[in-house]
């Protein structure tokens, strides 16, 4: 498989990375904002299988050039078979405290960045590919809401929605579209979210999660928001 991974520097995309070169059938482009994580995340790899077929590139979704990184997915792996849309960030202050540039920023990062990442990878995209958006159990209509979270709450909830849509509009290209609304996952974002708060579901966990749903869930699945968690939060 063809994959192309956003978020790939620390947490559940730094964990499904590390679970999909473990097969050398799978050729993998790691996307994320640090490059000095994006080299630990390679060194760990190639000790983990030193023929792994991995492709580590600094890339900002929101800000930088797409035609470069078209150019940079066609020269490593030609086309894509798998898009996992994980980047993302979060804000958690007091909604009376939290500014329109607050709500931006959330928008920006775990929505429109994807947005701009599926358009620009549409047409590198294989016939029957899957496409796996990463939302949250804070987005997802009926679950539990926590004060703070807001912002990153209704960002994820637009991405959610966004998924829907997609696996609509794109049947008849047979590109299947996925959301996997996450719960809980012992990472460096829950902590933000959460402070003191463990976790049952460690990292490598969910990355594994997400790495065999990327594989094999576009069999099962189009153009749903699958709710993955265990606990509250």
């Amino acid at each position: 498989m063809k994959i192309l991974i956003t978020g790939a520097s620390s947490g559940v995309g730094f964990e499904a990375v590390l679970e999909l070169i473990l097969k050398n059938e799978n050729e993998v482009i790691a996307l994320a904002r640090s490059q000095d994580k994006l080299k630990r995340l390679y060194e760990i790899a190639k000790d983990l299988n030193p023929e792994a077929n991995l492709f580590p590139a600094k890339f900002d979704i929101v800000h930088d050039d797409y035609s470069s990184l078209a150019n940079f997915v066609t020269e490593r792996i030609g086309r894509i078979d798998v898009l996992i849309n994980n980047a993302g960030q979060l804000i958690n202050k007091p909604f009376e405290d939290t500014t329109q540039i607050d709500f931006v920023e959330m928008l920006q990062s775990n929505l429109l960045g994807h947005v701009k990442m599926i358009q620009n990878m549409l047409p590198l995209l294989n016939d029957g590919a899957h496409v796996v958006n990463i939302g949250s159990m804070g987005g997802y209509q009926h679950s539990a809401k926590f004060p703070g979270l807001a912002a990153y709450s209704a960002s994820k909830a637009a991405l959610h929605t966004l998924t829907e849509c997609l696996a609509a509009e794109y049947t008849e290209r047979n590109i299947r579209f996925n959301c996997l609304a996450l719960g809980s996952a012992q990472t460096e974002m829950l902590e933000q979210a959460f402070p003191g708060y463990t976790s049952p579901v460690m990292a490598f966990e969910m990355g594994k999660y997400i790495a065999d749903f990327a594989l094999t869930g576009h069999k099962f699945f189009n153009g749903k928001v699958i709710p993955v968690a265990l606990t509250t939060p």
